[in-house]
C-alpha cells in the first residue's frame, strides 16, 4: 500500500515529500519524491514565529492553516507526478513545521504547524500528524523520532551501524548488531542551522553551497572552545534541541569575546563545531562503531564531510544510499512509515532514545473529508 511522508526541517525552506510502498512485513520501498519550496511570504512568516518576532496568536493560528495548505499542495503535486490517485494512498504522515521545541519539565511541549485537518481535506487522504506530543505525554523528549525507522530500515545483525542525520539539527542513531541491545539516539547539536543562519546574514545566501565559504576561512581554536562550553554538549542523553537554543544570537553572544574572528572564519568554526560534536557524541556512545551512514542536507557540504572524516579517522563513512534510501529522503520516508505504524496501532517511539516511560502509538488521525 502507498503512503506519503511530508517533512519540513528547522531550515524551513521547503517541504520534502516521499511516496513509499510498505508491504505486510513493513518493508519500505521509495517510489517517488518531490520537494516543494515554501512560498517566500510563508517562509518569512515561519521565520518570524521561530525567531520570536511574531507574537500574535491570531497570526500563528492562521499560519497553521496556511502551512497546511502548502503541505497538501506538496502531496498533491507528488501524486500528480506519479499519476497516483488519493484512494491508492492509505495515509499521509505529516511531521509539520516545527516552530518551537521545549522538552524541559515541568510542562514539556513541542509545536508543529501545518493543520492536518486541512491536509486531509485538500489531499483527500487520511492524515496522521502530531507525532511528538504522544511521546512527551509519557515522559519522552518527543525527539528524535527517526531512530525507530532507522532501526527498521537500516539495522543489521552483522555490524553495529551509526546513522547520522545532518539536518538543521544533527542527530545520531546507534544501531547495535545485537538485536537485544538498546538503540541509542539523540540530537548531537547544531547541524546546518548555524551555518545557514550565518551565511544568510553575512552574505545573503540561503546556505553555504558545498561548504565553499567555510573552506575559504580558518577555524579559530579559541572561538570553537568557547562554543563547545555550552552545557547542551555535556548533557547526557536522552536529549533534544532546536533553534530555540542554537541561533544567531547564540553565535554573537559567544563571538563577543573573540572580536577578531572574520566572517569566513566564523563559518569555518561553525562547520567544525558540527563535525566535532557529532564525532564526540559517537565516541561517547560507541568508540568502536566503524560503519557510519549519513543522511540529511549536510551530506552535500563537502567541507563538513572533510571535517567529519578528520574527526573520525578509521571509520567507514558513507551515506544511506548504500543502504537503499537516498540521504535526502530518509526523514520524509520515516514519517510515511510512522503513519503506517499509527494505522496499525503499533508503537512509533523507542523509550531508550526519547526517555519515554514506555513505548507509545504516535500521532493523531484525521479522516479525509471529515476534518475530525
Amino acid at each position: 500500500m502507498y503512503y506519503i511522508g511530508l517533512m519540513s526541517g528547522t531550515s524551513a525552506d521547503a517541504i520534502d515529500a516521499a511516496l513509499v510502498e510498505i508491504d505486510a512485513r513493513e518493508t519500505v520501498t521509495v517510489i517517488a519524491t518531490h520537494r516543494h519550496a515554501y512560498p517566500p511570504a510563508v517562509a518569512a512568516k515561519v521565520e518570524g514565529v521561530i525567531s520570536g518576532r511574531t507574537a500574535s496568536l491570531a497570526d500563528i493560528a492562521r499560519l497553521d492553516v496556511e502551512i497546511g495548505i502548502v503541505f497538501a499542495a506538496t502531496a498533491c503535486a507528488l501524486m500528480a507526478k506519479q499519476r497516483v490517485k488519493p484512494e491508492q494512498v492509505a495515509a499521509i504522515g505529516s511531521h509539520g513545521q516545527t516552530v518551537g521545541h521545549f522538552p524541559e519539565p515541568p510542562f514539556p511541549v513541542t509545536v508543529q504547524l501545518g493543520c492536518p485537518a486541512v491536509i486531509a481535506e485538500r489531499a483527500g487522504i487520511r492524515t496522521v500528524a502530531e507525532f511528538r506530543m504522544a511521546d512527551m505525554a509519557v515522559g519522552g523528549q518527543g525527539a528524535p523520532l527517526a531512530p525507530a525507522f532507522h532501526r527498521a530500515a537500516f539495522g543489521s545483525a552483522n555490524e553495529t551501524r551509526a546513522i547520522v542525520n545532518i539536518g538543521g539539527i544533527a542527530n545520531l542513531t546507534l544501531l547495535p548488531e545485537d538485536p537485544a541491545a538498546a538503540v541509542i539516539g539523540f540530537d548531537t547539536g547544531p547541524g546546518n542551522t548555524l551555518l545557514d543562519a550565518w551565511v544568510r546574514r553575512e552574505r545573503g545566501l540561503p546556505y553555504d553551497a558545498q561548504g565553499a565559504w567555510a573552506a575559504a576561512g580558518d577555524s579559530d581554536a579559541d572561538f570553537l572552545a568557547s562554543l563547545l562550553r555550552d552545557p547542551y554538549f555535556h548533557t547526557p542523553p536522552p536529549k533534544s534541541t532546536g533553534r530555540e537554543r542554537f541561533h544567531l544570537t547564540w553565535i554573537e553572544s559567544v563571538r563577543k569575546a573573540h572580536p577578531g574572528v572574520s566572517g569566513a572564519d566564523v563559518q569555518a568554526t561553525l562547520t567544525r563545531l558540527t563535525a566535532r560534536t557529532i564525532a564526540d557524541a559517537l565516541d561517547a556512545v560507541d568508540p568502536e562503531a566503524k560503519a557510519i551512514y549519513l543522511c540529511g542536507g549536510g551530506v552535500h557540504n563537502l567541507t563538513l564531510l572533510r571535517e567529519l572524516r578528520d574527526h573520525l579517522p578509521g571509520r567507514h563513512i558513507n551515506d544511506t544510499q548504500a543502504l537503499g534510501i537516498h540521504p535526502d529522503w530518509v526523514e520524509a520516508t520515516a514519517f510515511a512509515w510512522l503513519a503506517h505504524r499509527r494505522l496499525h496501532n503499533h508503537p512509533g517511539n523507542i523509550p531508550s532514545v526519547t526517555g519515554a516511560r514506555h513505548a507509545a502509538v504516535l500521532g493523531s488521525l484525521w479522516e479525509a473529508g471529515t476534518g475530525s
